[in-house]
C-alpha cells in the first residue's frame, strides 16, 4: 500500500468510529447531560486507540466488523478520562474547545463521564467473540490502571524528586495502557495465537510510551496554532513531563533549583504576563540538559521496539499500517 492509501484508510476508519461514536445517545433528556455527552463524543479527534484496535484485529485475520464495537467502546474510555482529567485540571479547553466543566459546570461534568464510561461498557459488550470474558477484563484493568496512573500524576505533583522509572510507570498506566489493551484486544478478536497477542500487546505497549512523551516533547517545540492551545502548558502547570524529570537529573546550581520549583508551585498559579517569560526559561533548561534530545531518542527507541514486536505477524496489509500508524504518531505535530 502507498501513503496516499494508507491516509484513507485511516480517514475511513476514522469517519467510521465517529459516526459510531454519537450513534447510541438516542435520548435527549436530561438535557444538559445529553448535550454534554454528544458534545464531549462528537468532539474532533485522531482516534488512534480504535483504529489501533481494528487494525490489529485484522492483522491477524479478523474483520472490522469483529472489533468495532470493542473499538468504539475503547474511544468512549479515552474520552470518559479526558472529562474528568480536565475537571482535576480545572482546564478551560481540551481540543480547541471549551472543556465540560467550563460549558455547563462541575457536577454535569462529573455525571457526562460517568454516562459515558457506561456506554463504553454497554457498547463492548456487543463484541461478538468467544472470548468476551477475558476480553472484558482487559478492557476493566485497563479502566484500572488509567485511574492509578492518573492518581500517580497527581502524587508526583508534590514532589521534587521524580525518578525516570517512577515516570515510566506512570505513562504506562496512564497513556500506555489503553493504548496496549487496544492491540491486545484486537488480537483477541481477532482470534489471534499466544504468540500474536504477545506481539501485539508489546506493540502497543511500547507505542503508548512513545506517544506520551512525543506529547510532552511537542509542549515545548510544537507550533501553537498547530497544537491548538498555548506552548509550556505543561510548564506553567508544573506537570511532571519525560522533559522535567531528565532535565532535573541533568541539571546542576540554580538551573537544578528552578526546576526544582516547578513540581511544588502548581497549587500557585503564574500570572498570566510572566507564563511567557517562564516557558522560554525553563526551555532552554531543556535544551542545555539534553532533555529535549534525550525524549526524541526515547521516541524513536520506543517506536522502533515497537515495530519490531510486529516481527511475530505474518505480513500484510494491516500490519504495514500497524507501522505506519506508529511512525504517523512520531510524526505528528499536534
Amino acid at each position: 500500500m502507498t501513503t496516499e492509501q494508507f491516509n484513507r484508510r485511516y480517514l475511513y476508519l476514522r469517519r467510521l468510529i465517529d459516526a459510531r461514536l454519537v450513534s447510541g445517545l438516542k435520548n435527549s433528556e436530561p438535557r444538559d447531560l445529553m448535550q454534554g455527552s454528544r458534545y464531549v463524543l462528537a468532539a474532533p479527534g485522531k482516534r488512534v486507540r480504535p483504529i489501533l484496535m481494528i487494525l490489529s484485529c485484522e492483522a491477524v485475520g479478523g474483520r472490522v466488523k469483529d472489533a468495532i464495537d470493542a473499538a468504539v467502546a475503547i474511544e468512549m474510555l479515552h474520552n470518559f478520562t479526558l472529562v474528568h482529567d480536565d475537571v482535576m485540571d480545572n482546564a478551560p479547553s481540551r481540543r480547541g474547545r471549551a472543556t465540560v466543566h467550563t460549558k455547563w459546570n462541575l457536577n454535569n461534568a462529573i455525571l457526562v463521564g460517568d454516562v459515558i464510561l457506561g456506554l463504553a461498557y454497554r457498547t463492548f459488550l456487543k463484541s461478538k467473540t468467544n472470548n468476551i470474558r477475558r476480553a472484558t477484563e482487559i478492557f476493566t484493568e485497563s479502566f484500572i490502571e488509567v485511574c492509578e496512573g492518573q492518581a500517580f500524576d497527581l502524587e508526583y505533583e508534590h514532589r521534587p524528586n521524580i525518578s525516570p522509572r517512577e515516570y515510566s510507570r506512570m505513562i504506562s498506566k496512564k497513556t500506555g495502557k489503553l493504548i496496549a489493551s487496544a492491540t491486545e484486544l484486537g488480537a483477541i478478536l481477532g482470534n489471534a495465537t499466544p504468540k500474536q497477542t504477545e506481539a501485539l500487546r508489546s506493540f502497543g505497549r511500547h507505542v503508548g510510551r512513545a506517544f506520551q512523551i512525543q506529547d510532552d516533547l511537542l509542549d515545548v517545540v510544537a507550533n501553537e496554532k498547530d497544537l491548538g492551545k498555548k506552548i509550556g502548558g505543561d510548564i506553567v502547570e508544573g506537570k511532571t513531563t519525560f522533559l522535567l524529570v531528565h532535565a532535573l537529573r541533568r541539571s546542576r546550581g540554580a538551573e537544578k533549583a528552578r526546576l526544582r520549583k516547578l513540581t511544588t508551585r502548581r497549587a500557585t498559579p503564574v500570572a498570566f504576563r510572566h507564563q511567557r517569560q517562564l516557558v522560554k526559561e525553563v526551555t532552554s533548561i531543556y535544551e542545555r540538559s539534553g532533555a529535549i534530545e534525550a525524549a526524541r531518542t526515547q521516541i524513536r527507541q520506543e517506536t522502533v521496539a515497537g515495530v519490531s514486536a510486529l516481527d511475530a505477524l505474518a505480513p500484510s496489509n494491516s500490519r504495514a499500517m500497524l507501522e505506519w500508524v506508529s511512525a504517523m504518531l512520531v510524526r505528528r505535530t499536534y
